[in-house]
Order: structure tokens, then C-alpha cells, then sequence
């Protein structure tokens, strides 16, 4: 017995005469009487395929189709689909999956206006969407092109832990509490921060991995519980060196999936000019032409203040505390403590069409700046060294110069897109009010799970 194998749905334009095995979905269906016109959809597209007595089946139903391709008439080409001159006439129908008549939601058409619980309750069948199906293919494209310039430039791809230990990086942490040491809790990593400074600690100086980053703060269009960012480090480089490792990997990426650059290189805008013309350190250099063009404009911000007065009058950092001062004399200023909304640091941001899509610093590699950065913060010593020992003692044994940069490639897609939630370019986002739908997550423990974690819930 002869296996005929597969073919796939955008084959089917070069296969006329042939007979053909198709597998995948019923988009649609319409049925005249005994004659019956499926629009099968697989991962390529869509093709028509002509049969009979095929009203039984269901729409969104798997089935696999045998049939010989054939020309359509010239007055019935589609020519909104690459399929559109061929039809292929079905002599074997197999229903490999049926599905339920009653779909609850329509999968045709973008779907912004259905309700996001609905959308997100079904997110399987609501990725089925062709919308979200190009989103998510061109997000691996994407992160498939960054990782080509990275390992060309010499980049080595690590990944860092999940389980770690709760830090100060700006938001609360998601914590994990330990079976094994009651009491005791792990938390989800913000960002691999302090891992891949201590990489450049253990040599090897040119780092990445695609980072999932989890924090509690509170979802908006822009920002969920999770999110997934480009993460990089390099020894033995100044802020310029960082910047353009970032810019190029983006233009690659970019004009990879065909994206339109205003600017080449990217403008450099100081954080005191940027404030002063636009009003914030995030905005946007494109016309309303540009907007409707879909264009994206780029901009670098740099020489941020590295710190900010908290509420009750102290000092916390404006973006993380373990960047370095900008040169020698705010170096100086920090290790004295004076001049403290003076200090300017190695911080750049990466701004695009309104949106933050990337920032680093370059990061001190001194223990002792690290330390007087701390206290500047308010930390005592035992405090200090409970947050950041570790750091300080890796800093003890020869640890280079370095610094890094994050970008947040999903606000960079959304902006690529002109989308204007950040779910739109994540497979299985949480709803605004931070649950996923799809699993019906947070849910409570069970008792067994409760005593076995040595934890008590207060109601």
C-alpha cells in the first residue's frame, strides 16, 4: 500500500493535476444542495475544496481531504487568496476531529470587539484567528533573527534561573514558597539582572538569552504579570559599544519582518532635553503621515539621574542600583555621598513610536560603589549584605567592566503591529485584571498542599 504524504495548504497552486492529501481545519463551509465548498485552513493558508454531501461537517472541525487539484474558471478566481486560481476536488473526506456546531466566539475578523474574558477564556480557538496567527509567527521570526546577529557577533545563549531570591529591582516580587525549607520563599525573577553581571564575573563576557520576566505590578495595556525580553550583557565595553550591539540587532530584526525605520542610526537625546521639548522620556518623533504608514521611530535616551527623592525624603534609584555613575567626578559624588540629584548615570533607554522597548546601563563592577549606592538608599549593613552580598563578594575577584541592555520585544512588536495592548503579541496573556482566563488562574490550594508548605491562609 502506496502512503500518500501530506501535502500543505500553499502547495496546492503548484500541484494542478495532482492528487493531493490535505490535513487541517474547515474555515468555512457553504453548502448548495448537494454540492458543498469547504475553505480548508493549515498553517499555510487557505485553499477551496469542492465536494458532496459534505453538510454533515462543522466549521473549525480537523479533517483530512483527498482530491485532485484542479484550475478554477477564470470569472471564479479569488484573488484575496494565494490559493485563489486552484480548487481541489475533494474524493475522500476523513473527519479527524469534529468540533461543536456552537462556536463561542467568532473567529472571523479581527476580533477587537469581543469581549477580552471571552477571548482569553478561549484563547486556543481565539489563536486561531488570522490576525493573531501572523502576530505570533512574525514574534518568532522576530526573536529568530535577534538570535542569528547575536551568535554572529560571538554571543553565548544562557539561560539563568527561575527560582530565585527576592531583590530590589522596582516592583514586588512573585514569591514560591519552599517545601523543603518552611518559611522560607523563592522568588520569580524581574529580570536576570544580577546572573548576567555575575556571567561577566565568570568570563564570558558576551551573553544573551530570550528572558521571561515576572512581576507584580499592576497590568495595564502596556505591562502584564509576564513578560519576555532580549537580554544581553558584554564585558570590556563602554555605553556606545552596548548601544549599537542593541541598534543594529534591532534594525536586523526589523527589516527582517519588514518593518519601515525613520532614522538610521537612531538619534541620541539627553533625559534634560528630552523632558524640556517633549514633556517625558518617552514619546513619539513620527508625523501623522508616518503613523498612518506605519513607520517606526527610533531614539536613544541617555544621562538619566540615577537617583529620585522617595515620598517620605530619601533616595531610591531611578532605574536600577546597580548601574555605574557616569564618569569619575559623579563616581566621586556617590562614593562621598553629596551632590546626590546631581549624580548621573550610565543609564540609555531605547524609545520607539511612544513606547519604551529597551533600556540598560553600564553597570558598576565596584564593590564598593555598589555598597555606598545602597546606602545612599537608606540600607544598613546587615540589610546590604542580606540584598547584595553576593554581588559584592563576586566583585572581589576580578570582575570586568560591563554593562547590558534588555529590550522588551513585545512593546517593540506592538508598535510594529500597531497594536494597542501588549496580550496582542502574547500567545496566553492575563486579562487586565491579571487572571488567566484560559486555566482559571489564581486558584486556591488544597489543605494537603497547605500543610505540606507549613502555610496558614488568614481570610
Amino acid at each position: 500500500m502506496v502512503i500518500m504524504k501530506r501535502s500543505l495548504v500553499k502547495e496546492t497552486v503548484d500541484k494542478v493535476g495532482e492528487e493531493v492529501l490535505l490535513k487541517g481545519w474547515v474555515d468555512s463551509l457553504r453548502d448548495h444542495g448537494k454540492i458543498t465548498f469547504i475553505d480548508l485552513r493549515d498553517r499555510t493558508g487557505k485553499v477551496q475544496c469542492v465536494g458532496q454531501n459534505l453538510s454533515k461537517l462543522t466549521n473549525e472541525s480537523v479533517v483530512e481531504i483527498r482530491g485532485k487539484v484542479a484550475k478554477r474558471p477564470e470569472k471564479l478566481i479569488n484573488p484575496d487568496l494565494v490559493t485563489g486560481q486552484v480548487e481541489v476536488q475533494i474524493e475522500k473526506v476523513d473527519l479527524l476531529a469534529p468540533s461543536k456546531e456552537q462556536i463561542p466566539l467568532p473567529l472571523s475578523g479581527d476580533g477587537y470587539d469581543i469581549d477580552e474574558d471571552v477571548r482569553l477564556r478561549y484563547r486556543y480557538l481565539d489563536l486561531r484567528r488570522e490576525r493573531l496567527q501572523r502576530n505570533i509567527r512574525i514574534r518568532s521570526k522576530y526573536v529568530q533573527s535577534a538570535r542569528e546577529y547575536l551568535f554572529g557577533k560571538e554571543f553565548v545563549e544562557i539561560e539563568t534561573p527561575m527560582l530565585t531570591r527576592s531583590t530590589p529591582e522596582g516592583s514586588r516580587d512573585f514569591v514560591v514558597p519552599s517545601r523543603v525549607y518552611p518559611g522560607k520563599f523563592f522568588a520569580l525573577p524581574q529580570s536576570p539582572q544580577q546572573y548576567k553581571q555575575l556571567l561577566m564575573s565568570a568570563g564570558f563576557e558576551r551573553y544573551f538569552q530570550i528572558a521571561r520576566c515576572i512581576r507584580d505590578e499592576d497590568p495595564r495595556a502596556d505591562r502584564g504579570y509576564e513578560h519576555t525580553q532580549i537580554d544581553l550583557e558584554l564585558s570590556f565595553v563602554e555605553r556606545e559599544d552596548v548601544m549599537k550591539v542593541v541598534e543594529e540587532m534591532t534594525i536586523y530584526g526589523l527589516e527582517s519582518i519588514g518593518a519601515k525605520i525613520l532614522e538610521k542610526p537612531f538619534p541620541v537625546v539627553k533625559y534634560e532635553d528630552a523632558i524640556a521639548k517633549y514633556g517625558a522620556d518617552k514619546f513619539d518623533l513620527r508625523t501623522d503621515a508616518q503613523k498612518k504608514e506605519g513607520v517606526m521611530a527610533f531614539a536613544w535616551v541617555i544621562d538619566f539621574p540615577f537617583f529620585e527623592k522617595t515620598d517620605n525624603g530619601g533616595w531610591t534609584f531611578t532605574h536600577n542600583p546597580f548601574s555605574a555613575p557616569l564618569n569619575e567626578e559623579h563616581e566621586k559624588w556617590l562614593l562621598e555621598k553629596k551632590n546626590i540629584d546631581k549624580i548621573i548615570t550610565a543609564q540609555y533607554d531605547l524609545v520607539c513610536n511612544g513606547f519604551e522597548v529597551g533600556g540598560g546601563s553600564i553597570r558598576t563592577h565596584k564593590s564598593q560603589v555598589l555598597r555606598s549606592t545602597y546606602e545612599i538608599m537608606g540600607y544598613s549593613d546587615d540589610e546590604i549584605r542580606s540584598s547584595v552580598g553576593h554581588m559584592l563578594e563576586a566583585f572581589e575577584y576580578g570582575t570586568p567592566p560591563h554593562g547590558g541592555c534588555a529590550q522588551g520585544f513585545e512593546r517593540l512588536l506592538m508598535a510594529f503591529f500597531g497594536e494597542e495592548y501588549l496580550r496582542e503579541v502574547q500567545a496566553f496573556p492575563q486579562t487586565g485584571r491579571g487572571r488567566v482566563s484560559v486555566m482559571d488562574a489564581p486558584t486556591q490550594l488544597t489543605e494537603i498542599q497547605l500543610k505540606e508548605l507549613k502555610l496558614q491562609i488568614n481570610k
